[in-house]
């Protein structure tokens, strides 16, 4: 059965290598992250020490720590978004085995377990790049940077794999091969009740959290923090995939409104999916989330404590390891806009074979982007800075300077989210290029 499945893994073309790097590269900065959290997490310093300054305090170690787990998400679904691009492209591949008598289920498993492996190779690399850094941080600082467990590189790089597999399957749900070409599913998923029952479950965990604290009644602080934790990441997410109410309104308003023929046409495919608008946007989301909330927090703590160098540090870390996110995010944009063109290219075609400038069709994937990502950005922003200001308005040191700062920062993080997924946009007019060929006429 492996000889089976592996046989046509040997057939895959060059852009079909190309995105299994992609995926392999998302695994490796998956399990690096996650070694990382956990190697600060394991510090134990029960004195000042000068090479370790901006670690001494747990606060900001403990920060850096959740930062660098949380940026574990923009990473698997920078790899879910490839996987479901590869899937498109694997399904033309492997429509000999469909006239061959296999089923759609067999093709998934098939590509479950090319995710799987991609998966394996990139994890196992990212945990040897975790290894080797930290023994050298271990060897130069002379032991303070403890060497972290062989378990728990494996149990990362296990998740990692896990949840790539699962990936793997899932993204083949939205493909049929029939014997004789490739069909996108045409059942298209609006927005949904549960969407909104993410944002309830998020807000009860948090609450409880944040109620419980040190009496929480699993696993004292620390379940109250996981709690906390867990409902944060459910609340952004319930909040995004909800945005695909607002994104369906935004579209629809700008499509009434608009005299220009590429907004329309922009405004009428938002429309008719705009759930996985949502989904390709949850990266951004959850950058300028993060981004407003600790935007909120360094507002509250440096207006209040003044410049002190391990918050400053701890800060600036964690707004390096949002920029990093936003890269990521970014890189899941060009994989989402890829499928889109992969969905709409014999549209695209064909309105350019009846005369239309390719530059115009340029400017429908800006005008996407656009009315996409504002609501998204506005919502992520919104929550983010709320939160921390609801969760903590009681806290000494909240002046009009910090809230100041606050609306300011989130204005800001929902401005780069809006102007990164309008520079994708811009960036993909070369893929646009490809998807405007007449040959796409002929494609089935």
């Amino acid at each position: 059965m492996i000889t089976v499945i592996r046989m046509p893994v040997r057939g895959r073309s060059a852009p079909e290598r190309a995105r299994a790097r992609l995926m392999s590269v998302g695994a490796a900065l998956a399990t690096f992250l996650l070694c990382a959290a956990v190697t600060l997490v394991s510090f134990r310093i029960d004195t000042p020490d000068d090479r370790l300054w901006m670690f001494t305090e747990r606060e900001p170690r403990l920060v850096v720590a959740l930062t660098l787990a949380l940026l574990v998400v923009p990473a698997a679904v920078f790899t879910y978004q490839a996987s479901r691009l590869a899937t498109a492209t694997r399904e033309r591949r492997l429509a000999a085995l469909r006239l061959a008598g296999a089923t759609p289920y067999e093709t998934r498993l098939i590509g479950a377990y090319e995710a799987g492996r991609q998966a394996l190779l990139g994890g196992s690399l990212g945990g040897v790049a975790h290894l080797a850094v930290n023994v050298v941080l271990w060897w130069s600082l002379d032991g303070v940077v403890p060497l972290l467990s062989p378990v728990w590189t494996l149990a990362a790089l296990a998740a990692v794999v896990l949840a790539e597999v699962w990936s793997g399957l899932a993204a083949g749900r939205h493909v049929v091969a029939s014997p004789l070409g490739l069909v996108r599913r045409a059942r298209l998923r609006g927005p949904r009740a549960v969407d909104l029952l993410l944002v309830a479950l998020g807000v009860a965990l948090l609450a409880a959290g944040l109620i419980g604290k040190g009496r929480f009644p699993v696993l004292g602080k620390y379940g109250a923090a996981l709690s906390m934790t867990a409902g944060m990441v459910l609340l952004l997410f319930g909040l995004v995939l909800a945005a695909t109410w607002l994104i369906r309104a935004v579209a629809r308003r700008a499509g009434r409104v608009t005299a220009a023929p590429e907004t329309l046409l922009a405004a009428r495919i938002v429309q008719a999916d705009p759930r996985a608008w949502a989904r390709a946007l949850t990266v951004v989301g959850l950058t300028v989330f993060f981004g407003s909330g600790i935007g909120a927090q360094q507002g509250n703590v440096l207006l209040r404590t003044g410049l002190q160098p391990p918050y400053l540090t701890a800060y600036l870390l964690i707004d390096l390891a949002l920029l990093l996110a936003l890269v990521t995010s970014a890189a899941a944009l060009v994989v989402h806009q890829a499928e889109e063109l992969l969905d709409h290219r014999r549209s695209f075609a064909a309105l350019a074979a009846s005369g239309v400038p390719a530059t115009a069709l340029g400017r429908v994937l800006t005008r996407q982007a656009l009315i996409a990502a504002s609501p998204v950005c506005v919502v992520a922003a919104v929550a983010g800075a709320g939160l921390v200001i609801l969760t903590g308005a009681d806290a000494p040191g909240w002046s009009p300077g910090a809230f100041a700062f606050t609306a300011v920062r989130a204005a800001v993080m929902a401005g780069i989210g809006v102007l990164a997924a309008v520079l994708v946009a811009r960036a993909s007019r070369r893929i646009l290029r490809e998807a405007l060929r007449p040959e796409e006429l002929r494609t089935g």
